[in-house]
């Protein structure tokens, strides 16, 4: 017999069975296994066999429950002070798991919204007219119907702040670095109620991902966007309908990526409220702003802002520059230029508008939400390595908790990168995060 088992025998498991009679049958056999080290041996190899089938059998429940939860379950899973108890029926997973869903499930990896490479302008036209009938999200449908009724219910919830984030890739892409920014979110504005306009997180996978949060009494909710409701009565409505005509050029830049511009500036000229992006770290509670939008770069001269960025915005319901902002997408889209229908638009537009009281917006400077610039960004993710280093992550650590309100990761630059321990990253994460899981997961 090893040590280790000689130490942890049998023997010393007699303590709580010597009151027992020694006629009792378990006496005579845990006494005989005592005296025996080959007896010893089997008993304990039968409780290691045990208690791996049992965590074996546990983890398939578990998995198995997240394909067999029923649509029909009705015990509350949300509740607490100014929180409705919620149904299943009513969470981002409690979509009917009819046929229809559960393809699109399987198939949601399949991006519909993603143009041939380095197709002509007559292949791009071809294909898009051959692809629309497959792009739900151009047209409404049972589920997306109910997205103005599903929003109210989540913002008639006592919410400080009415926050919105666009998801229009797939659940599973939906990672750690994207769940960070939602629980950071919750860190600094725990009342706040956040809106997930997606498709792909309206399903029991997304509802998965957003559970750890639920569970903790937060304000969370994604829904199928309904985009023909979100634009009518708007600018956009024509260029949506002109776009489904099949007459439209989508241009080269992938489609989702002008979607998710139209769909940020409708729901907020729609129900007003705070609009990020999925890869920020949240700083300070952004409740208490109003009518505002972010310079990502100055003029160090002038210090003129030289281009703004629509990744934060901040505005009452129906406030007329959205208007603006709406006329300007549909007039002047342009499917082939990066950013154009993005921050481009909202540059152009506030440098047309000027100083004009009328609109009473405020600029802030690239310190408040784009401390970091995106060419400079992937400093935040590294450990220091000497004490030159210590001194500039000390130094910039205090200089972003100060000044800025978030920070802007730029995913496309940072995806991949890895936050080290001791990092700027690691550190401003670890102070603004409720559930902390998977910090250092790209």
């Amino acid at each position: 017999m090893s040590p280790a088992l000689r130490k942890f025998s049998v023997c010393s498991m007699l303590g709580p069975f010597r009151k027992m009679s020694k006629k009792s049958l378990t006496y005579r056999l845990i006494s005989r296994m005592a005296k025996s080290p080959a007896l010893s041996t089997i008993f304990f190899s039968a409780i290691l066999v045990f208690i791996y089938a049992d965590s074996l059998m546990s983890n398939l429940s578990i998995n198995t429950g997240e394909v067999l939860l029923s649509p029909q379950t009705t015990n509350p899973l949300v509740g607490g002070e100014g929180q409705v108890a919620t149904s299943l029926n009513s969470l981002p997973g409690a979509v009917s798991t009819t046929p229809e869903r559960r393809v699109e499930e399987e198939t949601e990896n399949e991006d519909p919204l993603i143009l041939p490479f380095k197709a002509s302008i007559d292949e791009r036209m071809e294909w898009f007219r051959r692809k629309l009938p497959e792009l739900k999200i151009l047209k409404s449908n049972e589920l997306s119907e109910k997205f103005h009724g599903r929003v109210l219910e989540l913002f008639n919830n006592n919410c400080s702040a009415q926050f919105f984030m666009v998801w229009l890739s797939t659940a599973q892409s939906f990672g750690p670095r994207e769940f960070l920014a939602v629980d950071s979110l919750f860190s600094t504005s725990p009342n706040g109620c956040l809106l997930i306009l997606s498709s792909s997180m309206d399903t029991p996978k997304g509802y998965w991902i957003l559970k750890p949060l639920l569970d903790r009494g937060f304000n969370v909710l994604a829904v199928t966007p309904d985009v023909p409701s979100l634009v009518k009565n708007t600018p956009a409505e024509a260029w949506l309908d002109d776009l489904k005509s099949g007459n439209m050029d989508p241009g080269s830049v992938p489609l989702f990526n002008h979607l998710s511009d139209l769909i940020r500036l409708a729901v907020l000229y729609k129900y007003g409220g705070v609009y990020l992006d999925t890869d920020f770290i949240f700083l300070k509670d952004l409740s208490g702003l109003r009518n505002a939008i972010g310079a990502q770069s100055i003029n160090q001269v002038t210090k003129k802002w030289t281009r703004l960025n629509g990744a934060v915005m901040i505005f009452d319901i129906h406030h007329p520059v959205l208007l603006e902002f709406l006329k300007e997408y549909a007039t002047t889209f342009n499917g082939n230029r990066w950013g154009h229908n993005g921050p481009y638009l909202v540059s152009r537009v506030l440098e047309r508008i000027g100083d004009n009281s009328e609109y009473n917006i405020t600029i802030f400077p690239p310190k408040a939400f784009y401390p970091v610039d995106w060419i400079k960004i992937a400093n935040l993710f590294k450990k220091p390595e000497t004490e030159a280093d210590s001194k500039w992550a000390d130094d910039t650590l205090a200089d972003i908790s100060s000044e800025s309100y978030v920070v802007h990761l730029w995913s496309k630059r940072s995806r991949e990168l890895k936050i080290e321990e001791g990092s700027v990253m690691a550190r401003l994460i670890a102070k603004h995060c409720n559930i902390c899981e998977n910090i250092y997961d790209p």
